[in-house]
């Protein structure tokens, strides 16, 4: 990787500079990818063919495939479009919301509760998901790219591992959102968790590991690993900090209803360079993954990053119903 791609993840350094070679591969995978409508437009800014790139360390026929079964998810999917009475139900407990602070670098924070999972409905809980990672992009400052996951692992025990909801969370973020997780912090997780670390770890890039880090309450190193990313008054009790005013689901509730409302603002005005519009719909079968492709692209590598191996070797983070909890995202993809 050149020197100025180099960046740590979990120190907040800002977005990566782009090189005259990385550039022409970002106008090489716009030449290979089309004209588009304009909400996908939108999505592809020099940034975010950036992200595809980095996944697929910079290789044009690989991110461009990734890239494109991206463009056909959202164009089905229609993530920009989910609204808070959608998925409040699978919000009641707390179990994953955009946290009222961000870390030190303006990074926002997704907190995740393992055992707070309510629902059984794996359409539900990966559309609630995708909605908080939306949301969680909407409000990044516009020099940053990533975020950080807060993970507390309190009452998680084997009963909430679902292997199907893991699976298909695995999917949606490593082939939908590369490049997204700055840092995770996987606050007390049991005992059992470590070995599925311990397999997972020879797998993943060294920037990939520098992004996940364990926190324990009996760890004398653990508040220094906290202070160095969070003010210390803004950050929930449950990690160590000072705020003990918890997650209310009726203010969240206000607060998502306030935030959606920015959303189609942002995609009826693009930051991407201008492209030809289509005279007529796009077909999604356009979106096809070797459309582009004069042969097979190997999709075989020595490591995986981001939210690929964080992810999909940590079933633990989603997870089956519980009643152990009870009710007590303006977009940049630059």
């Amino acid at each position: 990787m050149s020197a100025d791609l180099k960046k740590s993840s979990s120190n907040g350094s800002e977005k990566s500079l782009i090189n005259e070679e990385q550039q022409a591969k970002i106008s090489e995978i716009r030449r290979l990818i089309g004209p588009l409508p304009e909400k996908l437009a939108i999505y592809c800014s020099d940034a975010a063919i950036a992200r595809y790139l980095r996944a697929r360390n910079w290789n044009v026929k690989k991110a461009t495939k990734m890239l494109k079964e991206t463009l056909k998810w959202r164009a089905e999917y229609k993530p920009e479009e989910i609204r808070w009475e959608e998925v409040a139900h699978e919000a009641e407990t707390g179990k994953i919301y955009r946290s009222n602070y961000i870390d030190k670098h303006g990074r926002t924070v997704l907190v995740m509760r393992p055992s707070c999972q309510n629902s059984k409905s794996t359409k539900g809980q990966i559309r609630y998901l995708v909605y908080c990672m939306e949301n969680a992009i909407l409000n990044l400052p516009e020099d940053q790219e990533q975020m950080v996951w807060l993970i507390d692992f309190n009452g998680f025990n084997l009963s909430h591992i679902s292997l199907k909801v893991t699976r298909e969370t695995a999917h949606v973020l490593q082939e939908h959102y590369p490049e997204r997780l700055g840092v995770a912090i996987l606050y007390n997780p049991p005992k059992f968790f470590e070995p599925f670390w311990t397999v997972a770890k020879p797998f993943l890039e060294p920037k990939t590991q520098n992004k996940v880090k364990f926190v324990y309450t009996d760890d004398p190193n653990t508040k220094k690993v906290m202070e160095d990313l969070f003010e210390m008054e803004k950050l929930e009790s449950a990690f160590g900090g000072n705020d003990d005013s918890g997650f209310d689901i009726n203010k969240y509730a206000e607060r998502m209803r306030e935030e959606d409302k920015r959303i189609p603002a942002f995609w009826t005005k693009s930051e991407a360079p201008p492209e030809p519009m289509p005279t007529s719909s796009v077909d999604l079968n356009s979106f096809d993954s070797d459309a582009s492709d004069s042969g097979k692209v190997d999709g075989s590598t020595s490591h995986v990053s981001d939210s690929e191996g964080l992810i999909s070797d940590k079933s633990v983070l989603v997870t089956k119903g519980s009643d152990n909890c009870n009710g007590s995202k303006e977009l940049l993809y630059r």
